[in-house]
């Protein structure tokens, strides 16, 4: 629908998904009822350089509505996962696509577990809403509060001033979980890297004992203390 032309603010949701694109070529499914399968098309006038910040506003929408619905110890894994305690209730996967004529667009996938029981999760690391004892679990309901939640970050990203990613970035920094810990960025053709995560800097990136990462997947090997 995006590279055919799809307006900004498009949705498509999914009761049910059983082939579902993941990061790096990963298979994503969510059985039936059980979550929210979701992508927004954004067609968004902001400089390409701040495009790397998308899938981090995206965590914030999601820690939002967790929090509002009582869940305690929830945070962001660097750079798109939500996570209740070390248990994984939400992936992101952002894609850039490109529509001849129009603005380049961005397409945000989100995943997130409302009801699954424990035999309904695809990982012993998975968990949900409904296990982490939230309130109020409409599948409706959780996605019109989500979608609200990721507008109300996404007009706070396109605002074209120079310090308006200040206040983006110190949200970030307060619900990151990956600060502090020692971890491990496994990325596609090279070695891994292996260090503490120390911050994150303007442009979104993961600072690793100095080094800068834009991508990669991030393993915790060690909690911060």
């Amino acid at each position: 629908m995006a590279r055919e032309g799809a307006p900004t603010g498009s949705v498509v949701a999914a009761d049910r998904q059983d082939a579902g694109k993941g990061r790096l070529g990963r298979s994503f499914a969510l059985p039936g009822r059980s979550g929210v399968a979701v992508s927004a098309l954004i067609r968004p006038a902001v400089p390409v350089g701040r495009w790397s910040w998308l899938p981090l506003i995206a965590g914030l929408a999601v820690d939002d509505l967790v929090r509002a619905r009582g869940v305690s110890g929830s945070g962001i894994k660097w750079p798109n996962d939500v996570l209740v305690g070390r248990r994984k209730i939400c992936g992101i996967l952002l894609e850039r696509v490109e529509t001849p004529g129009l603005e380049a667009g961005a397409v945000i996938g989100i995943g997130l577990n409302i009801a699954a029981r424990r035999d309904e999760l695809p990982t012993a690391t998975a968990t949900s809403l409904a296990l982490e004892g939230a309130r109020d679990l409409d599948r409706l309901a959780v996605l019109v509060e989500l979608l609200e939640g990721l507008d109300h970050w996404v007009a706070r990203w396109e605002d074209p001033r120079p310090d308006a990613i200040d206040p983006i970035r110190e949200a970030f920094l307060r619900r990151c979980v990956t600060l502090g810990q020692e971890v491990r960025i496994e990325r596609p053709g090279g070695d891994p890297f292996v260090g503490t995560a120390e911050t994150i800097d303007a442009d979104g990136r993961l600072v690793v004992d100095g080094a800068s990462f834009s991508s990669g997947d991030v393993v915790h090997v060690r909690p911060a203390p």
